[in-house]
């Protein structure tokens, strides 16, 4: 497997964090601020909720470093650990909803960042299909075509199965396909 120099280079700095020099941890954590923050508001849906998920998962990262094994994996252990984060705080929001209407009026527009990337996000058609995406689908096809991220580091980040996240990443594509070309899905 080849890996980039920016891959390579945020395994140095993780393990360099990991061995407890705080200054490769803050370039890590500038690094990769951004892309976890626009994942957490992508599964949310919400920025201000996405940013929450995001900082507890700055402090679960901080908090389980020393006990990461592979600095290779970082990326896929950093957005495992945000994917949970953002999962707690969606059961949390509708542990508290009283009407499944009220629910269903939340806006399925994820932030992609907290520097007002909102807006550019509506613009378009293909990020109009994009939100028209149940968040399973859309959160794949995002680690996927705009994180890079292989099938299995997907599965591991959203810890589902490798053929889940190859269906999920199919009915997406299709529904994506069917949108664009003004066709109809069933899926």
């Amino acid at each position: 497997m080849r890996r980039n120099k920016a891959r390579v280079f945020d395994e140095y700095l993780a393990a360099s964090a990991r061995a407890g020099d705080r200054d490769a941890f803050n370039r890590l954590a500038a690094r990769w601020q951004p892309k976890l923050l626009a994942h957490a508001c992508r599964l949310t849906g919400d920025a201000e909720m996405g940013r929450d998920a995001a900082q507890d998962g700055w402090s679960d990262i901080v908090k389980g470093l020393p006990r990461l094994n592979d600095a290779a994996l970082f990326p896929a252990w950093a957005y495992r650990i945000v994917t949970r984060r953002a999962t707690d705080a969606i059961r949390r929001t509708v542990r508290t909803r009283k009407l499944s209407a009220a629910y269903a009026a939340e806006p399925a527009a994820a932030s992609l960042s907290a520097e007002g990337i909102e807006a550019a996000a509506d613009r378009g058609p293909l990020n109009q299909a994009l939100r028209a995406l149940p968040p399973e689908q859309r959160a794949v096809i995002a680690l996927h075509y705009r994180e890079g991220f292989s099938v299995a580091e997907i599965a591991a980040v959203l810890e589902t199965p490798a053929g889940t996240v190859k269906t999920r990443l199919m009915h997406a594509r299709r529904k994506l396909r069917d949108a664009l070309e003004g066709g109809k899905s069933d899926d």
